[in-house]
């Protein structure tokens, strides 16, 4: 089974004003930028939440704290992943007790990808409260979880993929959206 491109979902002005958008609501919910901690889950969450925190400075004049989380350990599927997983590296540069803590990824699909993250963030202290911001939210979830800040639903087939591609990671931005062929 491959995964053949359907179409293009978002393009680069399209993914950069999601990002604008999101940066926005993210302070607006917080009432500025103190107290908070943008988290990117790896891999594309960690530039999307580098994007934020830009555009958060251009208009607040401060940046929020910035960390990166692996989660690779924490995954309830690691067993069926890889014998042997790679794991990235975590950091959190400030101390998150009492924060506002917003995890950062690119789709939100089954939910399982964000509960290992809030396991994995909740091992570097107890935040005041979580926040989840993605790119895309294609629905399917399996657990009982939604974002607080999305760029676009965009209701999808289980036969469906979204691909988030980064200038950072793929040299484009862009979101297509493949599909499996059978």
């Amino acid at each position: 089974m491959s995964l053949r491109e359907k179409a293009e979902i978002v393009d680069a002005d399209g993914l950069r004003r999601i990002v604008t958008r999101i940066a926005h609501e993210i302070v607006e919910r917080n009432k500025g930028v103190d107290d908070l901690v943008l988290v990117g889950i790896r891999r594309r969450g960690v530039p999307i939440a580098s994007r934020i925190a830009e555009k958060i400075k251009e208009f607040e004049g401060k940046a929020p704290a910035e960390g990166s989380l692996d989660i690779t350990l924490y995954r309830d599927d690691l067993s069926t992943v890889a014998a042997h997983p790679v794991v990235g590296t975590t950091e959190i540069p400030v101390d998150i007790n009492g924060k506002v803590a917003v995890l950062i990824d690119d789709v939100l699909y089954t939910g399982r990808t964000v509960r290992a993250a809030m396991d994995a963030l909740i091992d570097f202290g107890r935040p005041r409260t979580i926040q989840l911001a993605v790119v895309i939210d294609r629905g399917h979830r399996e657990l009982p979880i939604r974002a607080d800040f999305v760029g676009k639903n965009v209701p999808t087939s289980k036969k469906e993929v979204i691909g988030v591609k980064l200038l950072e990671i793929d040299g484009i931005d862009s979101v297509v959206i493949k599909e499996m062929d059978e």
